[in-house]
This record gives structure tokens, C-alpha cells and sequence, in this order.
């Protein structure tokens, strides 16, 4: 046997044009391998496995049958994309995936030719080769533009508004949509089978384009009926099979649903199926985690698994019992708490139970929690609309996705001045996900809008007291803002209290300078304080709790007092508390104070470890003692 013959077919395989030169057995082996270097390389690596392990076989058919990079293919959400990324030249890199410095966790044009467009957030993925599809026909262009959407992303409004605006627009945009029993039916039989193998068939579609154009040709379909055919077909379909098809709905000619794991299958459909003129859709069926057991059985838990025994399933614990809880478990055990005293209380998310803790809520009270699918507007509008009868909803979205709701906390939220809880998530820098999914803009974006409270607590206690104060110390929009993972405190069961809004509070005197800070980057801060005054400085601590509104008698002692004042967040320094010190000072003619604003950058933060990002942003403690020596230091 020759050394190239000893190789696996993945060592043989760099780039998608290596793929064209294998026959269908060495492409089945390919599909092993690639499941074999995943739960290698993610049991040591952790990032988004399950939903890469269902999507194997269709990585290679695509980029067995399509031209790619020519060819788009755009993913959503990029947790489907590492076979992606390792058979487009990343194979030898992938080791680095989520670090820093390393392979992003999403596909992303900066990063590849091959990743046709950013995936970080869902249900973009129809719109973006939407319009690739119709530019190339507008340019003249044989490319095909293929959108691969699953994990739940159809659930999204955006996905529906392109799947609308497909069939009237000039276009070939093949959409592939992976159900892995997260939405869309589940048909099987013998006749959806033989239905699947008809319809994709090269002689049946040149069958049905002859009978369209002699219709057409005997002005027997006139432009108001062009769609009769269509129509017809799908007529003919839905009495067979006494079931009505959503896709063909829109005009959308629908394949399916078909075997996702089955390589030979897929690669016959595509290859009949992609010269078809118009929009279509072809709806495969995959397991999530498939390949590995303990994945297939929970796919839940193993979406994000985190470090596991490739042989025995066993998950490595990243931290002990008796470390501080996760912020998100705080919210969730204090939402429990809060419901089971008042009945108006109720909690939403958009499809992240389990990543915001909403699940402790569903648990204890299933008919008063939602999961309303990857629909964050929906969740917020849906939120006003329960305050709006009485209830206390608490709605939970992680603060990059709150991005996508910003114009319904705007028109359905504070302008009628609704009592609804508005809790953001990962705030913050979130670490591996990178730059789809830190929280940097929260406070500088929501701090323009009128009516709202904004707030962030300094440790697991202020959450629940800002939770309460939401509650019962309100009775309009309320916005609190917390990172990801572990708070600051082992004991953080305290009885909670209502805080009098807009009220910072003082941690440390001083004389040198005043730290203004807000939200639990102030832990760091005062960290940083103790090492800069070993120096022989006197520094001031402010805890200011509200953003909105915010403290003004606060910030009149401190500008009185303090010739130097540095603000602290962990966010966007353009437009969060930096920036409202500066205006209280301009507004109210103080022109003596010098004020050094500290957050993260006008950029979009790369990915990599939360501790390998504060200490690039200098938001750590280290980086902040440098700072701090160096305000002091200047005359």
C-alpha cells in the first residue's frame, strides 16, 4: 500500500476542489473522518458541536456539486459551519478555532473567500443570498447563491420577509433548509419518497417547462396567471399527500423533505435541482450530534458542550460548587422567587432558555414562561402587549440580540411607557463568539431612548435588587445589564430590596482622582485602585448603578471635588457613561474637570478568551492600574 493510500481522505483533502477528484465511496469515508476530527478536536477545543455534526454530508455535497468560492453558499447560524471551514483550507488552523488570535467561531468574509457572509446572529441567511442572487442576474452572471438555514433560524421574522420578497424578485436562490427537529413537520413514507425522486428529476422538470411554455405559447396562461402552473403542481401535490405546504404558499417550489445523512442522495438532488430557474427550497432532515451518541440523545446539552471524554461522553466540569453562580443562574433562581410571591410575574425569551436560565422559570411555572422561537422583536412587542393587560414580564435577551428589537423598545415598549423588564445578557465582552455577539452597545444605545430606566449591578446582590426595584419599585420599561459567567460572590441568597432609582452610591473615598464606574467592571476597578494607590495615591470609588437616570447630585460632589475624574464600563466608550459625565460637566458650565473615558474601543473587539480580551482593551486589572498611574502621573 503507497503512503498516499495509507492517508485518511481528509488528509488527501485541503480545499473543496480536491473534493471533485473522489468517487462516492472515498466521499462517505470523507464524512466519517470529518466527524472523527470534530469530536477530536472540539472534546479538547470546546465550541458549537452538535449542530456541525449534523451537518457533515451536506457540507460535502455542496461543495462537491457547487463551484465554490464562485458559487455563494451563506450559512445560518455559523454554529453549522466547521465542515465549512475545514474543507476550505482552515483544516490545519482549526485547533485555534474561538481563540484569540485564531479561527473565528462564525464564518466571516474577512477570513475566508469561502465564507460568503457573516453568521453570527440568525435568519439573515435567505435575505444575503437573496440579493447575491438577483446581482447576479442583474449582472448576468451564472452563479448560484445557496442559503442553508436550520437551528431554528426559520423561526425568525426576517427569514419569512425574505422568503415573501423571493418569488417577486428575479432570482435562482436555492434554499436549503436543515430541520433537526428544532421546526418545520417531520413527513416519511414510501409515497413523500417517491414524490422527492419525481420532482428532482431532470425529466420531470423538462417535462413541466415544456408544458409551461406551450401553455403560455397558445396565450393559454396570461401574465396575471403565470403562476398557474406552479400552482397547479403544487395543487396536484397537496391532494396527494393531503397536506398543505408553507413554501409553495409563497410561490416557492419546494423539494422534500429529504435525508440529510444520506451523501449520495443529496448529491443527486442538488446536482438536479440547482439549474432550475426561480426560487426553491429543499428541506432536508438531520440529526443534530449525529455521530455521537451522547449528542444525538440531548441536543440541547450538546450544543455547547465545553470540554468533554471523547470516549466516554463525560463532560469536564469547568468550575466547582463552591465557586460565585453564573449571573444568568442568579436571574434565573431570582425570577423563581419573584413569581412564586406575585402571579403577574411572567418571563420571555427568544429561544435561549437554557442560556439565560429562563428554564428555572419553566420549571417551576411552564404556563407563565415563553420561549417565542429566534424572534426577539416579536419577545419585546409580545412583552408590551402582556404589560399591557396587568403582568410583570420579565423579557431576557442576550444584549447583541437586543439589537435586532431596538425599534420595538422604541415604538411598543417606551413610548407607551409599559412596564416591562428588560433584562440584557451578556453584556459586555462575551469571550469566544467573538464579535457578532459581544454586549458593546447597549448602554450607548439605549440610553437615547425617553422613558426607559437604565441599570447594571455591581455584584449577584444588585441584581436582585435591581430585579425587585424593576418590579415593585417601578412601574415603567426597565433595562438591567449583567455579563456572562460567574458574579463576584460564593453567598449571594440575600433578601432582596427595592433601590431608590437613580442613586449611585460612594465605595471609597478620596482625593486624587474619582472612578466612576457601573456594573461589575467596577470590581475590577477597585481592584486596580488598591494596586495604583500602593503608589502613594488617594482614589475615589463611585458605584453608579443607574445609567438612566442618572445620579446628577453624585456627579455635582464629585466635580466639585475632583479636578480628575475617570469613568469605567464595559462597553462602547462613544455614547455610554463616558460620555453622559461629559455632557452633566458641559450642560451645567463645569470647565475645570478633566475626564478620561475607559471602555471598550470604536471597533469591533476580535474573539478569544474574556481574560485574552480585557487585557487587549486594558479593561482588566492590569490594564486599568495603568491607566489609573497614568492620569495620576500627569501635571
Amino acid at each position: 500500500m503507497s503512503e498516499q493510500d495509507s492517508k485518511s481522505v481528509l488528509e488527501q483533502v485541503n480545499y473543496p476542489s480536491d473534493l471533485k477528484q473522489l468517487n462516492i465511496e472515498e466521499l462517505e469515508a470523507l464524512c466519517s473522518d470529518l466527524r472523527k476530527f470534530l469530536i477530536d478536536e472540539l472534546s479538547r477545543n470546546p465550541g458549537h458541536f452538535g449542530s456541525s455534526l449534523g451537518t457533515v454530508e451536506l457540507t460535502v455535497a455542496l461543495h462537491y456539486v457547487y463551484n465554490t468560492p464562485y458559487d455563494r453558499i451563506v450559512w445560518d447560524v455559523g454554529h453549522q459551519a466547521y465542515s465549512h471551514k475545514i474543507l476550505t483550507g482552515r483544516k490545519n488552523q482549526f485547533h485555534t478555532n474561538r481563540k484569540f488570535g485564531g479561527l473565528a467561531g462564525f464564518p466571516s468574509p474577512s477570513e475566508s473567500e469561502y465564507d460568503a457572509f457573516i453568521a453570527g446572529h440568525a435568519s439573515n441567511s435567505i435575505s444575503a443570498a437573496l440579493g447575491m442572487s438577483v446581482a447576479s442576474a442583474l449582472k448576468k452572471e451564472d452563479r448560484h447563491a445557496v442559503a442553508v438555514i436550520g437551528d431554528g433560524s426559520m423561526t425568525g421574522g426576517l427569514a419569512f420577509e425574505a422568503i415573501n420578497n423571493a418569488s417577486s424578485q428575479p432570482n435562482d436562490i436555492l434554499i436549503i433548509l436543515n430541520d433537526n427537529d428544532m421546526a418545520i413537520d417531520n413527513n416519511v413514507g414510501g409515497l413523500r419518497e417517491y414524490l422527492v425522486q419525481m420532482t428532482t428529476s431532470p425529466t420531470y422538470n423538462r417535462v413541466r417547462n415544456d408544458v409551461y411554455q406551450k401553455f403560455k405559447k397558445g396565450n393559454l396562461i396570461t401574465e396575471k396567471g403565470k403562476n398557474f402552473i406552479l400552482r397547479f403542481n403544487n395543487s396536484l401535490k397537496s391532494l396527494i399527500t393531503k397536506q398543505h405546504n408553507l413554501f409553495e404558499g409563497f410561490n416557492i417550489r419546494y423539494f422534500g423533505p429529504v435525508d440529510g445523512h444520506d451523501l449520495r442522495g443529496l448529491i443527486r438532488i442538488l446536482n438536479n435541482i440547482k439549474d432550475l430557474k426561480g426560487p426553491k427550497l429543499l428541506h432536508i432532515h438531520t440529526l443534530k450530534g449525529k455521530g455521537f451518541k451522547p449528542a444525538e440523545e440531548s441536543a440541547t446539552v450538546w450544543h455547547a458542550p465545553g470540554k468533554f471524554d471523547k470516549d466516554t461522553g463525560e463532560r469536564i466540569a469547568a468550575r466547582s460548587k463552591d465557586q460565585p453562580q453564573l449571573y444568568q443562574d442568579i436571574f434565573g433562581h431570582t425570577l423563581v422567587e419573584l413569581a412564586e410571591k406575585d402571579e403577574r410575574v411572567v418571563g420571555i425569551t427568544p429561544a435561549m432558555p437554557t442560556g439565560s436560565s429562563m428554564c428555572h422559570m419553566m420549571k417551576a411555572f411552564p404556563s407563565r414562561a415563553f420561549d417565542v422561537g429566534i424572534a426577539e422583536a416579536h419577545s419585546v412587542t409580545y412583552s408590551a402587549g402582556l404589560a399591557k393587560e396587568g403582568l410583570i414580564p420579565f423579557c431576557n435577551i442576550y444584549s447583541s440580540f437586543m439589537q435586532r428589537a431596538y425599534d420595538q423598545v422604541i415604538h411598543d415598549v417606551a413610548l407607551q411607557k409599559l412596564h416591562v423588564v428588560m433584562c440584557l445578557d451578556r453584556a459586555g465582552l462575551v469571550g469566544e463568539d467573538g464579535p457578532t455577539h459581544h454586549g458593546a452597545f447597549d448602554l450607548a444605545y439605549m440610553r437615547c431612548i425617553p422613558n426607559l430606566t437604565i441599570a447594571s449591578p455591581y455584584n449577584e446582590h444588585y441584581l436582585r435588587h435591581l430585579m425587585y426595584t424593576a418590579a415593585y419599585g417601578n412601574d415603567g420599561p426597565f433595562v438591567i445589564r449583567y455579563p456572562r459567567g460567574q458574579g463576584e460572590l460564593v453567598g449571594w441568597e440575600i433578601p432582596m430590596q427595592a433601590l431608590e432609582i437613580g442613586k449611585g452610591r460612594k465605595l471609597k473615598e478620596g482625593k486624587d482622582l474619582a472612578v466612576l464606574t457601573i456594573g461589575p467592571i467596577g470590581n475590577a476597578a477597585s481592584k486596580a485602585i488598591e494596586e495604583a494607590e500602593k503608589a502613594g495615591y488617594s482614589i475615589a470609588h463611585y458605584d453608579m448603578i443607574f445609567l438612566k437616570p442618572i445620579d446628577e447630585e453624585l456627579l455635582k460632589d464629585v466635580a466639585d471635588n475632583f479636578d480628575n475624574i475617570m469613568t469605567v464600563e464595559n462597553g462602547v466608550v462613544n455614547g455610554g457613561l463616558g460620555s453622559a459625565v461629559l455632557e452633566f460637566l458641559s450642560d451645567n458650565n463645569y470647565r475645570k474637570n478633566k475626564v478620561t473615558r475607559v471602555g471598550l474601543p470604536d471597533e469591533f473587539v476580535t474573539h478569544g478568551s474574556i481574560k485574552d480580551l480585557t487585557k487587549l482593551c486594558k479593561i482588566d486589572v492590569e490594564g486599568l492600574t495603568e491607566r489609573l498611574l497614568a492620569v495620576l502621573a500627569k501635571p
